[in-house]
């Protein structure tokens, strides 16, 4: 992962390490947490994602809008989508929402052909798999580092 930067997240005693792609992506997710309503990991599981590709840095406020905290699940039929910046978007809707959001107006096969591209094979076969992996520790800490390695028979 050559040009990564590690940064220490110290929050609520998490000392922990969240490894970003590049500066931008660590300044983007800095600068997102401070302008939404809430620091929680859906937020900064959002943040994350959304940092990891320059188009959605660039485009992020037509993904989410910072004053009502919602997301704009139309971003992924607009000409700037690529297949790369539409598995960013994917991945962050669902570590935000817990589903396929962008699925829930569809009906009948195009229903089930957006609900695919939410697959993990479907996410995580591209270049930002590494980040996606991050993404999910950001997400679900509590899952990903537990206190007691007994559990594991460690």
């Amino acid at each position: 992962m050559g040009g990564c930067a590690v940064t220490v997240n110290r929050s609520k005693g998490n000392n922990r390490a969240i490894v970003f792609k590049d500066r931008e992506h660590e300044m983007f997710y800095r600068n997102f947490l401070q302008n939404c309503r809430s620091g929680d990991v859906y937020h900064k599981a959002l943040a994350y994602c959304l940092g990891i590709n320059g188009d959605t840095r660039r485009n992020v406020e037509r993904i989410y809008d910072f004053e009502d905290d919602f997301i704009k699940t139309e971003c992924l039929e607009e000409g700037w989508i690529t297949s790369g910046s539409a598995r960013v978007v994917r991945m962050a809707f669902n570590l935000f929402c817990n589903g396929t959001p962008s699925a829930y107006t569809l009906e009948g096969e195009e229903k089930v052909t957006e609900c695919r591209r939410y697959t993990v094979e479907d996410l995580f076969c591209c270049e930002y798999a590494v980040y996606f992996w991050e993404a999910v520790k950001v997400r679900y800490p509590e899952y990903c580092f537990p206190v007691d390695l007994s559990a594991f028979g460690m």
